[in-house]
């Protein structure tokens, strides 16, 4: 029998860092992944684990490195992690690495509260000739009440959905970008395109975020969108809706350069 591929890490370490100023702290909290491929044949088939690093040793890392400045943008703090790996374990080829980072809203210098739903994420594939770095949001929620609309679509035998020239656009937003970029201004194009498009349907609105990313930010060569359809059902009521989110429209779409 042949292994075609293997794998093996950590997945789902939380840690946080203090980062203390001499006028404020900042508060950093994420969720991270691992996963190493390499020479780990012999631990399948004859048990063999001499080049198995524990993954307990792998989360002990992540606590460790977790000191370092890196650890304030999910990126580096990937890099770092990837760097690591690479470095101390010979018979490691490439290391995955996927940051989940939990955003604080701050109060003031010292005090925060929980944030948004969404998470800030970054994806890390580092071999011993190539990096790859991509980042993005999961669960961005984002909804406006006018200023979309979905007419003149296919209908068969089946077709029971009426048309709307006046809808509630609502979705659950991932995206994943690959380029050097601010987060938080990329965030902004993404939503302000959202709230600005005369939308004729969910991917007419997909496209015009791409778009406006890719033509904002010169240094992104690709985004990937995927934008769940959540749906607010009409009442007899004119303005009361039932919100429902299963099942959903799933809209997805790669744009690039």
């Amino acid at each position: 029998m042949n292994i075609v591929e293997n794998r093996y890490g950590k997945s789902k370490v939380r840690v946080a860092r203090i980062v203390r100023h001499k006028d404020r702290h900042d508060f950093h909290e994420m969720t991270v992944s691992i996963a190493l491929e390499g020479d780990f044949e012999s631990s399948y088939r004859d048990g063999d684990n001499s080049l198995v690093l524990p993954t307990d040793t792998m989360k002990n890392t992540i606590y460790a490195l977790a000191d370092d400045p890196a650890v304030e943008q999910p990126e580096s703090f990937g890099m770092l992690l990837a760097r690591h790996f690479l470095g101390h374990l010979r018979h490691v080829s490439s290391v995955k690495i996927d940051i989940c980072g939990h955003l604080w809203s701050r109060n003031d210098r010292f005090s925060f509260t929980a944030g948004p739903p969404h998470r800030r994420i970054a994806k890390i594939e580092a071999s011993r000739d190539k990096v790859s770095v991509e980042s993005g949001v999961s669960g961005y929620l984002m909804m406006k009440t006018t200023g979309s609309a979905f007419e003149g679509f296919l209908r068969d035998e089946y077709t029971t959905l009426p048309e709307a020239s006046d809808r509630i656009l609502a979705t659950s937003l991932d995206a994943l970008w690959s380029g050097d970029a601010n987060w938080d201004d990329v965030m902004s194009v993404i939503t302000d395109t959202f709230a600005g498009h005369a939308s004729k349907s969910v991917q007419h609105t997909l496209y015009a975020i791409g778009e406006a990313v890719l033509e904002r930010f010169e240094n992104i060569e690709r985004i990937r969108l995927t934008m769940p359809n959540k749906h607010y059902l009409p009442t007899k009521h004119a303005d009361v809706f039932i919100p429902t989110d299963e099942p959903h429209g799933l809209i997805e779409a790669v744009l690039s350069r």
